[in-house]
């Protein structure tokens, strides 16, 4: 599937005008989702004019809306299930069903005259899904979205969330998942502790927990759970590759030309038999054997260096690897730069087989 980015809008919470601002930057940026939420707006409530505009805005620049509703929603705005003629008329591309029903009036909304796409909750663990395809609904309208957790420590565990996101992957449905700004006041609730799906990533750099997810391979859409994401953030989203991982690399000023070559311009893939020790890239020294590698930084290795084998180590020579923790170094392998440190994080998280490529941080 496609993957794309998200921002969230909060019509209540600031002027109409900022949010119209907010999403014409986000297009920019090549963001094409925006979440916002009805739950806390009052029927004949001012802000429905907001919501009209915000959806007039995206619509015309090709984004989709998805409200996240209630059944209070629905019993307050005088509708039902059968009739979400309502939320068309505000101009929303779909509804999220923060609370859902027993999954037959699930199905029953797929097929609505309206085509608006049902969204519904992600992060309950239960066979939630399982019971709402059993009645059969039109698939093509039905997608998924995790919660997003205003309270510290509230968060989704990481293994509960690989969990709910495979039970949704499995059956070929849509995903999304929410993403922390640190520049950001505010959502749609009094509490702002930030605001994201898994609790590790509450405090990560929003680059890292986009990569994260999408590193996953079970999400989707990445959206920003909160407002305002600053200029500097919506730009960093816009320029990651939601299909490959980039690790941000800081490398030996005095690096061989080979060397940096084989960091920046080769592919690079974590070999099946995985170690506890390192990733090893190991296609190099298939296409540069022959050449010398000169031992010429062997110092102590520590989590997180890029390392390139010398040629004292024969057959390994010109071999990629980045350590995964603290090693002894043999005087054999030459560390020729390092890994970010807002990235670490992500080290862990590289899977048997998965491709990922490097690129020289800013701040080298």
């Amino acid at each position: 599937m496609r993957r794309s980015l998200g921002i969230s809008v909060y019509p209540d919470q600031a002027p109409v005008e900022a949010f119209v601002d907010y999403i014409k930057k986000a297009h920019a940026c090549g963001f094409t989702r925006i979440f916002t939420c009805l739950i806390s707006v009052a029927e004949g409530a001012s802000s429905f004019e907001d919501f009209k505009q915000i959806c007039k805005t995206a619509s015309e620049l090709g984004m989709m809306v998805i409200a996240d509703v209630s059944p209070e929603v629905f019993e307050t705005l005088g509708t039902t299930y059968t009739d979400l003629s309502f939320f068309k008329e505000l101009g929303l591309s779909g509804i999220r069903l923060d609370l859902g029903y027993s999954g037959n009036e699930e199905s029953f909304m797929t097929f609505n005259d309206e085509a608006l796409m049902i969204e519904i909750n992600m992060s309950g663990g239960t066979k939630y899904l399982e019971n709402i395809l059993s009645y059969q609904p039109d698939v093509s309208k039905l997608i998924g979205c995790h919660n997003f957790y205003p309270h510290r420590y509230t968060g989704l565990s990481r293994d509960h969330f690989m969990k709910c996101s495979r039970q949704f992957k499995k059956k070929g449905i849509r995903t999304a998942a929410f993403v922390n700004s640190h520049s950001a006041d505010f959502g749609p609730w009094p509490v702002n502790e930030g605001l994201c799906t898994l609790e590790a990533h509450r405090t990560l750099p929003i680059e890292v927990q986009a990569k994260d997810l999408f590193g996953t391979g079970l999400i989707d859409d990445v959206i920003i759970a909160n407002a305002f994401a600053s200029d500097a953030e919506l730009e960093a989203l816009g320029a990651l590759s939601p299909y490959m991982l980039e690790l941000k690399a800081e490398l030996e000023s005095d690096l061989p030309d080979v060397m940096r070559r084989i960091v920046l311009e080769e592919p690079h893939f974590n070999r099946g038999d995985v170690s506890a020790y390192m990733i090893r890239s190991t296609q190099s020294r298939v296409k540069y054997k022959g050449t010398h590698f000169e031992p010429f930084n062997t110092a102590p290795i520590r989590r997180g260096d890029i390392l390139i084998e010398s040629s004292l180590y024969t057959r390994y020579a010109g071999e990629l690897q980045i350590a995964l923790r603290d090693m002894e170094n043999s005087g054999r392998t030459n560390v020729v730069g390092r890994i970010s440190e807002d990235e670490l994080y992500l080290l862990d998280r590289i899977e048997p087989w998965q491709k990922f490529r490097m690129k020289v941080s800013e701040n080298d």
